[in-house]
């Protein structure tokens, strides 16, 4: 372990002397080991800055999450299903899921909307005409700036250290040496992956907002059917019935007991039988 450490400390050194834009990336690399933020001023995220007059101050492009819960009652649910559906055709979304729902009292449909969130404003406005009063209207924005570069520098650096092990594969002479360098290869493609999956995340989250709807039509409660006399009857003696034969059913769990008990009654009786009979004589 020694022999590969002084190896890869001679190669990096002589790299940093042959050519000086390897020290830059080394410095990039170090720089995001100790703070990962630092290293964004080295590999600016993908257009997050814009131009800016001299002596101003470069500020990157925000990353927000936007998202929405909706709740209100309508008249009809056919005509505002519709109504939402021509307003996600028109702003360029599209239905992740919709259900419906029934209770004693009301009858719910539930859709849930992925808007590019250029079109959220619009969208929301759009959907609340007509509405008299939400139930739930909730709104929520989520700054995902600091930790969308953050991920962005750390993807940058370690792919930066990634070549550097590549280069010094090709260089290594011992099998020790190789298998110890593609260790770290691995290891460094797994946390590279890792982010770049965090990444994919947060920007399909930033892109597309996500808006529950839920609107419900209140409903009268049904009345149970009318049933006629005859069927009353009926049912009364059909349940006489079967409450007589569950109970001579019970009565049979108890066998044992009600023969135990007449034939103490039987004994009982024969002695006092014998008890008058000699008292008579």
């Amino acid at each position: 372990m020694r022999t590969i450490i002084v190896f890869i400390f001679l190669l990096v050194l002589s790299g940093c002397k042959e050519d000086a834009n390897h020290y830059k990336e080394d410095s990039a690399i170090a720089a995001v080991e100790e703070a990962p933020a630092a290293a964004v001023s080295m590999a600016p995220m993908e257009n997050a800055d814009k131009a800016i007059p001299d002596g101003g101050v470069a500020y990157p492009e925000q990353k927000i999450i936007k998202n929405a819960n909706l709740r209100f009652e309508t008249d009809d649910l056919p005509a505002t299903a519709e109504a939402i559906a021509k307003s996600v055709k028109k702003y360029q979304a599209h239905v992740q899921n919709d259900t419906e729902g029934k209770t004693r009292y009301e009858l719910t449909r539930t859709m849930t909307v992925r808007i590019p969130a250029k079109y959220f404003d619009a969208f929301m406005a759009d959907i609340s005409k007509g509405v008299k009063y939400f139930d739930t209207k909730e709104i929520s924005s989520l700054d995902v700036t600091e930790e969308y570069i953050d991920t962005d520098a750390r993807i940058k650096a370690k792919k930066i250290l990634e070549q550097r092990y590549l280069e010094l594969i090709g260089k290594a002479k011992k099998v020790s040496e190789i298998l110890e360098i593609e260790k770290e290869l691995s290891a460094i493609r797994e946390e590279i992956e890792a982010k770049e999956g965090q990444l994919r995340y947060m920007k399909s989250r930033i892109a597309l907002s996500t808006i529950n709807i839920e609107f419900y039509k209140e409903t009268a409660e049904q009345p149970d059917a009318t049933v006629s006399f005859g069927s009353k009857m009926w049912n009364a003696i059909v349940s006489g019935f079967n409450s007589l034969s569950s109970f001579f059913i019970g009565l049979l769990y108890f066998w044992p007991f009600i023969l135990i008990f007449v034939i103490a009654f039987l004994i009982v009786r024969k002695k006092l039988k014998r008890k008058k009979y000699v008292g008579n004589s």
